[in-house]
């Protein structure tokens, strides 16, 4: 299938996303930095996680599988704050994020079977994920964030021409999808 990028944003803009636009596959530079940050634990996640590092490959595994994409789309989903520690729109935007994230990677996977998507944040199909126990219980919809994957996000959007920063008071989730 021809990438078309049109239908990319017009399909994210529907399923709820704030915004969408064309990925600069040049932006993506996996840096250890990002990942060492990932490393520090803040999130709770690194190591017990089967999209979280380590277990969702090292920088070179993924840069090497991401130089296979030609193509990408890049969304955001910008909630409005009270204030400025107004943590429950945080979470209520971020749980948006993923419902949009998951509606979009459904669509998108008919007609682009190999994508590689990658989230905003920790993956949360599941309560508790079985790494590293046992096999990932939905491989299909569980995805590495860009930030796993070693991404300095406001780069990535800057590279691509989609703001970062949504103004004061505001908390914007941003991911990917890379295509083939």
């Amino acid at each position: 299938m021809i990438f078309n990028i049109d239908d990319s944003i017009k399909q994210a803009l529907i399923c709820g996303f704030s915004r969408a636009g064309a990925l600069n596959m040049e932006a993506l530079d996996f840096l250890p930095e990002v990942r060492q940050m990932c490393a520090a634990d803040l999130c709770q996640s690194f190591g017990k996680r089967w999209t979280c590092p380590p277990a969702c490959g090292s920088l070179e595994s993924i840069s090497k599988k991401a130089g296979a994409y030609h193509y990408g789309i890049l969304v955001q989903t910008v909630g409005q704050m009270e204030g400025d520690f107004d943590y429950e729109t945080m979470e209520e935007t971020g749980k948006l994020h993923n419902q949009n994230f998951q509606c979009l990677l459904k669509k998108l996977q008919k007609s682009y079977p190999q994508l590689l998507p990658m989230g905003a944040g920790t993956c949360t199909i599941c309560a508790e994920c079985t790494y590293p126990d046992e096999p990932c219980r939905f491989p299909e919809y569980a995805y590495p964030s860009m930030e796993a994957y070693g991404l300095f996000v406001s780069d990535v959007c800057e590279k691509s021409g989609m703001p970062y920063y949504s103004g004061r008071q505001t908390i914007t989730y941003t991911s990917c999808f890379l295509l083939k």
